[in-house]
Formats: structure tokens, C-alpha cells, sequence
């Protein structure tokens, strides 16, 4: 018997919340992984923007909201190679380990930057590398507790989506402070601060997950096992040279060219898996219509993300500029209203869940592109509300903190009809060869969503407010016309879908 087997043994009778005990290893590290992150993402845009006599960087807005959807869009990018690394080369364990470590220097490298640009830059590279091999493998981790599959597994991956939740609550409430009352830097470091406790949490729990990720990937029969140590090193080299290059200021491409060239790069791979799968992966007709499917799926994700993600970009500096945050003797720090959207989710999910489930007990359940009609709509009205909002700063007053959250509030319940259905239609279907690419391209669409953010976000003008309700209601516009047209292209390819073959 294995030590890790004899460890499994030993606390076969332990359980967390009634599910395998090394869950609550996952739970933890991926709770105060979360802190790190929105802790962070809270001040990110404010910083990059305050002035270079109040500790930040003095730069306008469109170069720092382009900088802020370059670095979430490379986060949910960085999980394809992040995945591989665990898949092909070093395990789960090792890749969410290391990827914890990876991270808490990033963020680490934040807090000692100074007034260097090029290692503040530096240190958002080094995260979104941890990040890409810390969070896709902790959540297979998850998965891999659960062996039989089933209802339990579901039960688990529940438990572990509060985790995300409380920590990105609290992660934005803590540096957001600490931020306000003692500087940038501080706030950056308790980011660090936070991911090292996940870490030393992970380290001192995690012969509760047994055999879970343990050791090297195993080799399908008649394949050989990749040389660990030449690929390590390739990834290595290229980081390397990455950070090279950045440093030195060899090469230096402004943030918007970077970000628009990056949204096409992201285009142009999407575009190339749907026509592989479409018409080179050998699909039969059925399957081509769900490919279809899929394909408008990741339009309107893209199409809500861009929208959605306002919160951490363009909101932040409404909260920050145009919010009227003090209550009597204190001032509420803006990257608080960042902690709304996930106590939001923790107090709805379950409603939203049971609703689809007493719908569809009575054969009422809404399709998958009906979710994302309402998806869409929340996002538009939510912009709605903020044009409303923006009338009353364009004729020069503060607006009470209910606006932002009223927006939060519709937002949520607009992320709750699309993102966990996605996953779920995407997982549904795709091929099912093709399972794991398909989320994948799933999280493609989430990346092109957050590059499109980041340039709307750039497009508002801290000098010219009267046009700021305008552009406010064209995007609520944009977003109703586009759930419109969702219902009218959902309706035929269901129907094409759903279509007998004639006789």
C-alpha cells in the first residue's frame, strides 16, 4: 500500500460538508487564490490611473483599461498551456502547487515595483502564468475526488463555487482598504500575503487528497512520455525571454495596439477550431448543427463578458470619480463595490438553481439560448440603469452608492442565466471527442469578452461627461438588439436542430 493510499485510509472516515475530505484542501487554496486575484483586479485600473505624485502611474484612461482586458483576457487564455503542463507533464498537484508559488511572487513583485512600470508590468506576466496552472487544475482536482461521477461530484463542484465566491469577496474589501489607508503598494502586497497562506494551506493539507493528481500523468498505451525537462525548459526560455523583452523596453507596443491586435488573434483562433470542427473533424450532420449551436453561444458570451466586465474597468472609476462614498466620518473605498457582484452570487445561486429546476419539473425549463436572451437583457439593462445614473454626473452631482449597486445587483442575475449554462451547453453539445477543447473555446469567448471590455471602457471620456449617458445607452442598445437577434437564431437552428430526416 502507497503512502498516499495509507493517507486515504487513515481519513476515510473525515468528511467536509459530507463530501471527501480533501475538499476542503481545495476549498481553502482556492479561496485565498481568489482573494489574490479580485483583491488585486479591485485596484488595478484605479492605480494605473491615480497620479504619479498619489503613487500611481499617471496614465489615461484608455491605456489603462487596455491594460486591465489585456491581463484578465491573458488569465482565462492562460489556462490552455496551464492545463497541458498538468495534463502532459508534471500532474495536478504539481501544477496547482507551483502555480500557487508562481503567483504570490507576481503579486509579490507588485508590491515592491515602485514607480518601475517595467516590473509592475513584470509581475501581472508572472501571475497570469500562475494562474494558468493553478486555477483549470485545482477545479480537476475536484473533479478527480470524484471518481464515481454522479450527483455527489455536482454536490462537490458546489461547495468548491463558494469558495471563488467568499474569496472574491472578501479580497477586494481587505486590499481596497488597506489600499485607501495606507497605499497602492500595501494593497498589492496583502495580495500576496493572501496567496501565500493558500499555499502553506495547500501544503499542509494535501495529503488529504490522496492519489488525487499525485505524481507524473499517466502515458496512454503506445505513447511515449514527453521529455518533462526539455518542455519545462522551453516554457521557461519563453517566459524568459518574455520578461526579457519587457524590461529592457526593446520592444515596446502601446497597450490599445496590443489589445486590438490580441482580440484579433483571439478571433482568428476561435474562427479556426469552429471550421475545423465543422468541416475537418469528421462530424456527421448532427453533430455540425450542434457546432452551430455552439458557435452562437460564444458570440453572445463574448457579447456579455464585454459588457459585464465594465465592473472592474470603467465601473471602478465611476465608484472612484462620480460616487458619492462617504458616510459620515468614512470614506468607502470604491474597490468595495468589486465585492458586491460575489455576495450577489452566493445569495442567489441556489434560487436561480432551484428555479430551473422547478421549471423543468414541469416541462418548462428554458432552453440554453433563451438563458442567454435573459443574460443579455440583464447586461443591457444594467447599462440602462447606469445611463440613467451618468445623467445626473454629466449635470454635475455625485450619485448616491445604490446606483452601483442597483447595476451589480441586474448584472448578476443576468452572469447566473449565462455563465453556468454555457459551461453546462457547452459540455452538452459538443462532440464528445471534443469535450475538453470545447470548454476551452468556451473560455476563448471569455477572453475575447474581457479584451472587448477593456477597449469599450477606454472609449469614456473623464473630459467630455455630457457624451457619457449616450455611449452608456448605445451599448444597452446593443445588447437588446443582440438578445433579439438570439431569439429569432436560436429559434431556427433549435428547430434545425430538432428537425426528423425526411423519409
Amino acid at each position: 500500500m502507497s503512502e498516499s493510499t495509507t493517507v486515504v485510509a487513515a481519513h476515510s472516515n473525515r468528511s467536509f460538508f459530507g463530501q471527501p475530505v480533501g475538499l476542503s484542501t481545495l476549498f481553502f487554496t482556492e479561496l485565498w487564490e481568489r482573494f489574490s486575484y479580485y483583491g488585486m483586479r479591485a485596484l488595478l485600473v484605479l492605480f494605473l490611473v491615480d497620479a504619479v505624485q498619489e503613487g500611481g502611474f499617471g496614465l489615461d484612461d484608455r491605456t489603462a483599461t487596455a491594460i486591465y482586458g489585456l491581463y484578465t483576457a491573458a488569465v482565462y487564455l492562460s489556462a490552455l498551456p496551464g492545463g497541458w503542463i498538468a495534463d502532459r507533464l508534471i500532474g495536478t498537484q504539481a501544477a496547482a502547487l507551483w502555480g500557487g508559488v508562481i503567483i504570490a511572487i507576481g503579486h509579490l513583485l507588485l508590491g515592491i515595483s515602485g514607480s518601475s512600470h517595467q516590473a509592475f508590468y513584470l509581475g501581472l506576466l508572472v501571475i497570469v502564468a500562475g494562474t494558468g496552472l493553478l486555477k483549470p487544475n485545482l477545479s480537476a482536482l475536484v473533479a478527480q475526488l470524484y471518481p464515481e461521477g454522479g450527483s455527489r461530484r455536482d454536490a462537490g463542484f458546489t461547495i468548491y463555487y463558494m469558495s471563488i465566491n467568499v474569496g472574491a469577496f472578501l479580497g477586494p474589501l481587505l486590499t481596497a482598504w488597506l489600499a485607501q489607508q495606507y497605499g497602492w503598494h500595501v494593497g498589492f502586497f496583502a495580495a500576496s500575503v493572501g496567496m501565500l497562506v493558500g499555499v502553506a494551506w495547500f501544503l499542509r493539507t494535501r495529503a488529504l487528497l490522496g492519489d488525487a493528481g499525485r505524481g507524473q500523468p499517466p502515458v496512454p498505451a503506445g505513447q511515449k512520455r514527453p521529455d518533462v525537462k526539455l518542455w519545462l525548459s522551453v516554457c521557461a526560455a519563453v517566459m524568459a525571454l518574455i520578461a526579457i523583452v519587457m524590461v529592457s523596453g526593446v520592444i515596446r507596443i502601446p497597450p490599445a495596439e496590443l489589445q486590438a491586435h490580441s482580440t484579433w488573434i483571439i478571433v482568428a483562433i476561435s474562427a479556426a477550431y469552429f471550421i475545423y470542427w465543422f468541416f475537418f473533424a469528421g462530424l456527421d450532420a448532427p453533430e455540425r448543427k450542434r457546432v452551430v449551436m455552439m458557435l452562437v453561444l460564444f458570440v453572445a458570451c463574448a457579447l456579455f463578458w464585454s459588457g459585464f466586465e465594465q465592473a472592474g474597468s470603467s465601473f471602478n472609476l465611476f465608484a472612484d470619480r462620480y460616487t458619492n462614498r462617504v458616510v459620515g466620518d468614512f470614506t468607502i473605498p470604491a474597490g468595495w463595490f468589486q465585492s458586491l457582484n460575489p455576495i450577489f452570487i452566493v445569495a442567489f445561486a441556489p434560487l436561480f438553481s432551484a428555479l430551473w429546476v422547478w421549471l423543468g419539473a414541469r416541462g418548462l425549463d428554458p432552453s440554453s439560448p433563451t438563458k442567454f436572451v435573459f443574460g443579455l437583457l440583464g447586461m443591457a439593462v444594467g447599462f440602462l440603469v447606469m445611463a440613467a445614473a451618468a445623467r445626473y454626473v454629466a449635470a454635475g452631482s455625485m450619485v448616491a452608492p445604490g446606483w452601483l449597486v442597483s447595476v451589480y445587483l441586474i448584472h448578476t442575475f443576468g452572469e447566473l442565466c449565462l455563465s453556468p449554462v454555457g459551461l453546462s451547453a457547452f459540455t452538452k453539445l459538443a462532440p464528445a471527442r471534443f469535450v475538453g477543447q470545447s470548454l476551452g473555446v468556451w473560455f476563448l469567448g471569455t477572453a475575447l469578452g474581457n479584451l472587448i471590455a477593456g477597449r469599450i471602457a477606454g472609449e469614456f471620456e473623464a473630459d467630455n461627461l455630457p457624451a457619457m449617458p449616450g455611449q452608456l445607452m448605445r451599448i444597452f442598445w446593443f445588447g437588446t438588439i443582440c438578445a433579439i437577434v438570439l431569439v429569432v437564431v436560436g429559434t431556427l437552428i433549435n428547430r434545425w436542430i430538432n428537425a426528423k430526416p425526411r423519409a
